[in-house]
């Protein structure tokens, strides 16, 4: 059974930071593409960053860069985020994706028709 489990979402002040995990199960990451999306209450869901299966090269949407940093570990079958200077235009649902068999680099913002999603976990930015 297929699963990516998001987990390291919170509340934190801006400039903080968080780091969210992307658990996955039931295929092999390594062949997979992996990607971060956020979703806003009232907006459309956006790609954050994204990394490519084997030999993890990354890209980032232009609101993120410096700040986020993706990474994956395919022998514990995770991929993590990052998240440093936190804002409150940060707050959204984070989930992760992961989608095989397609060529590198992505469409625009990590814009692939990912095979499997996760649930999310919600990242708040507040004072």
């Amino acid at each position: 059974q297929v699963q990516l489990v998001e987990s390291g979402g919170g509340l934190v002040q801006p400039g903080g930071s968080l780091r969210l995990s992307c658990a996955t199960s039931g295929f092999t990451l390594l062949y997979y593409h992996v990607g971060w999306f956020r979703q806003a209450p009232g907006k459309e869901r956006e790609g954050v960053a994204c990394i490519s299966r084997s030999v993890s090269d990354t890209l980032y949407t232009d609101s993120v860069k410096g700040r986020f940093t993706i990474s994956r570990d395919s022998g514990k079958n995770t991929v993590d985020q990052q998240m440093n200077h936190l804002q409150p235009e940060d707050t959204a649902v984070y989930y992760c994706a992961a989608v095989y068999g397609r060529g590198w680099p992505p469409p625009r913002d990590c814009g692939y028709d990912y095979d499997y999603w996760g649930q999310g976990t919600q990242v708040t930015v507040s004072s």
